[in-house]
């Protein structure tokens, strides 16, 4: 394969095609994401709207780059439906010369580490408003083929990158499934499908009486009088061992601690808290005295949940466990729920992790966009299926161990996926130092 030597300059030509900016015409504008995410249509604005009396019209299949974040991949090839987009001088836009270099040649080298680090040498100025140079920009120097031999390398680059990316968007159908499998091990979990009841364990109904009868020590204050349940609420059918109840009846909704001051606590901020199943938050260290008002109470083996949007959504949840002295404070975008020990923390868990739970939170979200949470009734009235306590003890049991196993599914599916990324930069870089078979 015959390789040469050439600058940037000698086959990118800038293009200045500067149009009047009419007040009563709509014009598209673009964007450029970050990191080889392509161009994009920004939005449509009237020309009464765009501050600017002329900007520069684009071309479909021109190339074009941010001036400002071009050393952070944010480049491209103009796309048919951007057509004669206009754009400010933050962003140039080339022809390309293909007598040097073929389009679809330079659009594979542009996907490379090699053409990022172009833009990273070519660019400069003080710290945020670091700029691509021209002078330096188009004196870069890369090697590339012939234009026959940049066929070649094109047309065995989309026949190994072809089976690349089927194998990643196998990967990624099985990171859904994966998804929806530990779905379905937890829906099975709360409607008695996981583990067998066993005949001597005592029915759930007789727990309930005992919870019920021992709430004197246990105020839950409701917002309002729960409602009993009516047939229609039901969502499925249960074993006959376990009942119906709300959460509200079973659990403290946002329980407060009474300690002494002087004493360490843990203290949790949302970001301590994972979407990941089986996570448990993490907190730092402080004095409770410091932490009491205002902000949420909570104590080991207590499950809290996010309430705002997106956090909700997102299942930010978790069991708290080893605070010191028992007992911590963290962000008031939380709900609390205490099982006292009659609800494991663990089942409770595993409910509040399901699809269905947070659908149906999401549904009666209040307040304004982006400020939404999910009403503390909810976790009042929520219905609960509650099977016998021994019951839930092999139920937690047998979700721990297939979610274990699920797990070292999508680890093993995660390295798979991690080995094509690397098999594509590998090939990649094969193809562009000149070392292409």
């Amino acid at each position: 394969m015959n390789w040469k030597k050439v600058k940037v300059g000698d086959f990118l030509i800038r293009v200045k095609d500067l149009i009047a900016i009419e007040k009563d015409n709509e014009y598209s504008l673009v964007t450029i994401k970050l990191y080889h995410k392509g161009v994009q249509l920004r939005k449509k604005e009237l020309g009464a709207n765009i501050s600017a009396d002329k900007m520069s019209r684009l071309k479909a299949g021109q190339f074009i780059l941010s001036g400002i974040d071009a050393r952070n991949g944010a480049f491209g090839i103009v796309p048919s439906e951007l057509d004669g987009a206009v754009v400010t001088n933050d962003f140039w836009h080339f022809d390309i010369d293909e007598s040097i270099i073929s389009k679809e040649y330079f659009l594979w080298l542009t996907s490379t580490p090699f053409f990022d680090d172009i833009c990273k040498k070519a660019s400069d100025g003080t710290t945020n408003r670091i700029r691509l140079q021209a002078d330096r920009f188009y004196t870069q120097e890369l090697v590339i083929p012939s234009i026959e031999n940049q066929h070649e390398v094109v047309v065995e680059l989309k026949n190994q990158s072809t089976k690349i990316f089927t194998l990643q968007n196998a990967y990624t159908s099985q990171l859904a499934q994966l998804d929806s499998l530990n779905q379905a091990i937890l829906q099975e979990a709360v409607q008695g499908k996981l583990v067998p009841q066993d005949p001597n364990d005592e029915p759930a109904s007789e727990l309930l009486k005992r919870i019920k009868l021992n709430r004197t020590g246990f105020k839950p204050r409701p917002i309002k009088e729960l409602p009993p349940i009516k047939p229609e609420e039901i969502p499925f059918e249960i074993p006959s061992t376990w009942v119906w109840c709300r959460l509200g009846e079973v659990c403290e909704v946002n329980p407060r601690n009474k300690v002494d001051e002087d004493i360490d606590a843990g203290f949790i901020p949302m970001p301590m808290i994972s979407q990941l199943f089986g996570i448990h938050p993490t907190y730092d260290v402080r004095n409770w005295g410091t932490i009491k008002t205002g902000f949420t109470h909570f104590a080991n083996n207590d499950v809290v949940v996010a309430k705002i949007t997106p956090c909700f959504e997102n299942s930010k949840a978790g069991i708290i466990s080893d605070l010191p002295n028992g007992i911590g404070a963290g962000t008031t975008e939380l709900n609390v729920l205490r099982g006292n020990g009659t609800v494991l923390a663990e089942y409770l868990y595993l409910f509040v992790k399901r699809i269905d739970f947070l659908k149906n939170g999401a549904k009666i979200m209040k307040g304004v966009s982006g400020q939404q949470r999910v009403p503390t009734q909810y976790f009042y009235n929520t219905l609960l299926p509650l099977p016998p306590l021994s019951e839930q003890k092999r139920i937690v049991a047998e979700v721990e161990r297939q979610m274990a196993k699920t797990k070292q599914l999508k680890q093993h599916i995660l390295a798979n996926q991690e080995a094509t990324e690397q098999l594509l930069k590998a090939l990649l870089h094969q193809a562009f130092e000149g070392e292409a078979a």
